[in-house]
């Protein structure tokens, strides 16, 4: 299918949802989006994987980059896409065609930025860390995602968003010693072990730090419990799985030294990690943005990719017109005037 960056925006997001991208199979939507792209001669394009950078080259003082990736996650019987009334309806509506389609359309329509654009269309977000499209580009060509300021069209219901929390997933283990149950006493029961460990979490109470004006809220919690060994067995193993989710005034090795002293006499063993991104909002570029696009700022509660721009010295936020309540849903939707309202706001910022 071919796009047209010229048509109405709720029209273009309605194609681009049409054309199905699910984690992996970003190729079909990379192919539409890389052929309308070549289309613009004011644009310099560049593929790497299913991932397209397309960038103006006009000299200008500053540069800004606009990112949104283009998978979602599996369908749920929710393509094609369908208008009822001012919302538009399909996998991927709100996380993130409808961002997409924003970005696509300013890359046609803005032809003399104020400032220098780099468009990022990337694979794999939805999935594990290590097929992250924006991770690829970091890694094998960082020059492209080089800029002053970064917007992630992740939906925000039109919001900003500052930063993101960091997320860190750890294998909490309680031991104890293998016997028969019906002599339970020559054993050591590492599941009745564990409660000490539900002890902290049942114990904390979420912090809320402020973090350049903005209000993150923690969070602490266990997500799997494992243990056990036969119906007639003392189990010597129960690990609990616990998701820290921290505010962006903590590093990793600082999040991580926190759980190590909370569950201090346990095994304490790193599965995921990501770390978290400050807000972003003390540059030139971004005030005028947080001008432009007159909208409320609030903390990101959650991880997004704003924290790898982070760690390559953008400050970025998070921006654009879905609801992020209802991201991987059946019913998913977003509302087709906030489409319109994002692409006006931003293309201010572009040109004032």
């Amino acid at each position: 299918m071919r796009l047209d960056l010229f048509s109405d925006v709720t029209d273009l997001t309605a194609a681009i949802v049409d054309i199905v991208s699910v984690s992996g199979g970003e190729g079909p939507l990379a192919d539409a989006v890389e052929e309308a792209l070549r289309a613009l001669p004011h644009l310099a394009v560049e593929r790497v994987g299913h991932n397209v950078v397309a960038r103006t080259r006009l000299g200008r003082a500053e540069r800004v980059v606009l990112a949104g990736h283009l998978d979602t996650v599996p369908l749920n019987g929710n393509l094609p896409s369908r208008v009822e009334g001012d919302r538009l309806y399909g996998c991927g509506t709100t996380d993130m065609k409808s961002g997409v389609a924003v970005a696509l359309k300013l890359a046609a329509a803005v032809r003399e930025p104020t400032r220098d654009i780099t468009f990022v269309f990337y694979e794999c977000e939805e999935i594990e860390a290590e097929r992250n499209g924006l991770r690829r580009l970091a890694a094998e060509r960082p020059e492209l995602l080089a800029g002053d300021f970064a917007v992630l069209m992740e939906p925000t219901g039109a919001l900003i968003e500052g930063g993101c929390q960091g997320t860190i997933r750890v294998e909490v283990t309680a031991t104890g010693e293998r016997a028969h149950s019906a002599r339970a006493w020559m054993g050591s029961n590492a599941i009745h072990s564990a409660g000490r460990i539900l002890d902290v979490l049942r114990a904390y109470e979420p912090t809320r730090p402020v973090v350049d004006g903005l209000e993150y809220r923690e969070g602490l919690n266990a997500v799997f419990v494992r243990g056990g060994v036969a119906g007639n067995v003392v189990p010597d193993e129960c690990v609990v799985t616990v998701n820290y989710r921290f505010a962006p005034d903590k590093s990793l090795d600082e999040a991580e030294a926190y759980l190590r002293r909370i569950f201090d006499g346990f095994a304490v063993k790193v599965t995921d990690a990501s770390p978290a991104a400050r807000p972003g909002l003390t540059h030139p570029a971004a005030d005028a943005f947080v001008r432009a696009a007159g909208a409320e700022v609030r903390a990101k509660l959650g991880w997004t990719d704003v924290a790898r721009f982070a760690e390559l010295g953008v400050p970025a936020v998070n921006y654009g017109p879905g609801e992020p309540t209802l991201a991987h849903t059946k019913d998913e939707y977003v509302e087709i005037p906030l489409i319109a309202d994002c692409e006006r706001r931003m293309r201010a910022w572009l040109t004032a």
